[in-house]
């Protein structure tokens, strides 16, 4: 019942295929023309055992013809190619073209049964390996742009698993390269289907706060340890977000004021700030560990050469400023900006 249950919820995990259709139309061809290939090399070879009631004698054009007609089961009566030219036009037009109308056939059995069964299969392996992944609970606009960015600044977009009800959405992440699943987030069954707890990160832009929340609630109790960041809209909700489990929450309608307020000061403040957040841009910030060869050195001696702003220690944060940044230690973190081209920032 509860697995009945599980499979209403949500479709199974999908991912578009790299391959176009063209290609794979031309793969099947020629494995199909490598098949009749064999199969004149093993008549060639055993054409001491075929006989010929026209003249006697098994000729190469002879076995080919012979491989066709076995291969297309065609079977004659009274009527029946005699003369090497009505061999050759059997061999080289008809049969092809029997060949032709016997692979639309095939084809569209091979889309419609055997490649669903495939992918099916495959789909199912690749959801019971799933590690090291991030998790997107829903593709809208701020999912979308994340998923964007995600993809820009390196990650594998067979990384990245996006859960949408949404089918239109579904198809634009899909599209991308990403791993997909139609179903609603804040059901334990889906979110449990794309091993969540087994990810690194939980991204959750729902599109209304109070979605967010539950949808929170629900990926913190499956995966108590994953970092969770998610987007609510109202300043009131940010405190419940972190209640309910969020490591970050981002106010976009905040950032946005930030950004006009930053622009009232100085035009080119908003810009900086849109540079430091972006991967396209000349400078981003980066939060990583402090390296082994780090330790007992300041913030601004880091060996990635980046301008170090703050380190993360025991839930304290720590001021680039401040007398505890000047001697790093085994477990900090470190927030740095660094250049993502070579010309100084």
């Amino acid at each position: 019942m509860k697995q009945r249950r599980a499979q209403a919820l949500f479709r199974p995990l999908r991912r578009a295929i790299a391959v176009p259709v063209w290609a794979d139309a031309a793969l099947r061809l020629f494995a199909a023309l490598g098949l009749v290939f064999v199969v004149v090399m093993v008549h060639w070879a055993d054409r001491g055992g075929l006989k010929d009631a026209h003249d006697g004698h098994v000729s190469f054009l002879d076995v080919v013809y012979f491989t066709m007609i076995s291969i297309t089961t065609t079977g004659f009566g009274d009527i029946a190619p005699v003369s090497d030219r009505a061999r050759l036009v059997e061999a080289a037009i008809v049969t092809p073209i029997r060949l032709a109308v016997i692979y639309l056939f095939v084809g569209t059995a091979y889309n419609f049964i055997i490649k669903r069964s495939w992918e099916k299969w495959r789909m199912k392996r690749i959801q019971e390996r799933l590690e090291n992944h991030i998790v997107v609970l829903g593709y809208g606009v701020s999912g979308s742009e994340a998923v964007n960015e995600l993809i820009e600044r390196g990650t594998d977009p067979a990384c990245i698993v996006v859960i949408d009800q949404g089918e239109a959405r579904l198809a634009q992440a899909e599209r991308v390269g990403c791993n997909v699943m139609e179903g609603d987030a804040t059901r334990d069954e889906v979110l449990a289907a794309v091993r969540i707890a087994k990810s690194r990160a939980v991204l959750v832009s729902a599109g209304r706060d109070d979605t967010t929340i539950l949808i929170i609630l629900t990926a913190r109790h499956l995966a108590p340890g994953v970092p969770i960041t998610a987007v609510v809209r109202a300043d009131d909700n940010e405190l419940l977000a972190r209640q309910a489990g969020a490591d970050n929450v981002i106010n976009p309608v905040r950032f946005t004021g930030l950004l006009l307020a930053g622009s009232a000061e100085g035009k080119h403040i908003s810009d900086y700030l849109a540079d430091l957040a972006s991967v396209t841009g000349r400078v981003q910030l980066v939060e990583r560990k402090v390296l082994a060869s780090e330790v007992g050195k300041g913030i601004d001696a880091l060996a990635s050469g980046g301008k170090g702003l703050r380190v993360y220690r025991g839930g304290e944060a720590i001021g680039f400023w401040e007398d505890a940044a000047r001697e790093l230690r085994a477990g900090d973190i470190v927030v740095e900006i660094t250049p993502v081209c070579e010309s100084e920032d």
